[in-house]
């Protein structure tokens, strides 16, 4: 019995898609525990390219069966398009996708608020998915849950009142048109009849499944350092991507949770505004995004690009408890002379004990830097650790000391192929 999670080690956008795809060949059962359809996973096989946003990357592997928790806030337009989208090429959900019944519902409502809020001053940087609207009605204990969905008369009540409360404010303080109560109830029975056939007790499921000795590959999205405790606050997600929203998310007790695997980029990225020490505004910037093809999967925006951040990683394993990692898009430093590795922060000159969270802090800080020979040279398609060159190895073995990581996986390159395991 082995129950994983993996957790994305920086601000998201880490390859997550990928490893979940690499690392499912292992398991029998993958659950994304957290997050909404504002999360990107892309994985490449052969000449096709997936992207997916709510279904766990597992699909892709034949036999694995795919669960949505009840940390997970479930736009239904989102993932129609997704079942539909893997039937046309073939891949079929139907017994191998499960839905928490305690999952969380995005209402038409929650996007419209989340545009209108990051359309006015005070950004973060949302996707405008409506997840962070979704979540405050969770924690206001007025949100509308899959559960909610099989009993047509309380769904119609529970939508109603709600939709009073969020008209008026649309009406009162946007100026913006009300929105029809019928349509949006109508719509929502008619995802019902659509979904009920993946409809899952999840906790009892996973669990049983624990006891029968299945593995268990438990799927975070975003990263930990938008993990909304626990990360930079206020330019965080609306959950908990680090390691323990992976029992809150899904049902499973901590302890029965038996290794935490992280994965993070062989540089830094950010999509959204925030503190960014190592963040590069300049040509070399420019050019980690172009040779990375930093552009959101969900999104398209570029994304911000900098340096690799060893003290942030160091951060991120104390709180996600991180044995191993998979290090993501090695191959892009490739095209560097030379290659800088934050190791450390200073702060009116002195050198700091731990990472900030604080964004006033962490906004002022200075990265301190070592700086490495670069390797120039195609390595996509070295098919082991032995077959890299000697300083792209001093390059990993220099980011794990300093980052106290355990490299497990390596990836070279978008596709299956262009990966390997570390012994």
């Amino acid at each position: 019995m082995k129950v994983t999670v993996l957790v994305g080690s920086q601000w998201g956008d880490e390859g997550k898609g990928k490893i979940v795809d690499i690392l499912s060949a292992n398991y029998d059962i993958v659950v994304r525990y957290q997050g909404g359809a504002n999360a990107g996973h892309t994985v490449a096989i052969g000449d096709k390219q997936y992207i997916l946003h709510l279904i766990p990357s597992g699909i892709l592997r034949e036999g694995v069966i795919c669960v949505i928790g009840n940390g997970v806030v479930i736009d239904p337009t989102a993932l129609l398009e997704e079942i539909e989208l893997l039937e046309k090429h073939g891949i079929s959900v139907e017994g191998r996708l499960f839905i928490s019944h305690n999952a969380h519902l995005i209402m038409p409502y929650h996007k419209l608020l989340d545009s209108i809020s990051e359309s006015g001053g005070n950004k973060i940087g949302t996707t405008g998915r409506g997840i962070g609207p979704c979540y405050i009605d969770k924690y206001a204990r007025k949100g509308i849950r899959i559960v909610d969905l099989l009993n047509r008369k309380i769904l119609g009540e529970k939508i109603r009142e709600n939709l009073k409360e969020k008209n008026n404010l649309l009406k009162k303080v946007y100026e913006h048109a009300e929105l029809d109560v019928d349509s949006i109830i109508e719509q929502y029975e008619a995802f019902d009849d659509a979904i009920d056939k993946y409809i899952k007790d999840v906790p009892a499921y996973l669990n049983a499944a624990i006891t029968e000795g299945k593995s268990i590959l438990l799927e975070g999205a975003q990263g930990a350092l938008l993990d909304v405790d626990h990360g930079t606050y206020p330019f965080v997600t609306s959950s908990n991507p680090t390691s323990g929203g992976a029992c809150t998310g899904t049902g499973i007790p901590p302890t029965k949770i038996t290794d935490v695997f992280g994965i993070v980029k062989a540089y830094t990225t950010r999509v959204g505004n925030g503190p960014f020490p190592t963040e590069l505004l300049d040509e070399v910037g420019e050019k980690l995004r172009t040779a990375g093809a930093e552009f959101g999967a969900t999104t398209g925006r570029p994304r911000r690009c900098g340096w690799f951040d060893a003290f942030l990683v160091r951060y991120s394993s104390l709180i996600n408890g991180t044995d191993t990692v998979a290090i993501t898009k090695l191959d892009v430093l490739s095209h560097f002379q030379e290659i800088k590795v934050c190791t450390g922060y200073e702060l009116n000159g002195k050198p700091l004990k731990s990472f900030p969270t604080d964004v006033e802090k962490l906004a002022n800080v200075k990265p301190i830097y070592e700086t490495l020979p670069g390797w120039n040279t195609d390595i996509t398609k070295c098919g082991s650790y032995g077959e890299l060159p000697e300083a792209t190895k001093n390059y990993l073995s220099f980011i794990a000391k300093e980052a106290g990581l355990k490299p497990g996986i390596i990836s070279v390159g978008p596709k299956r192929t262009q990966t390997f395991f570390v012994d």
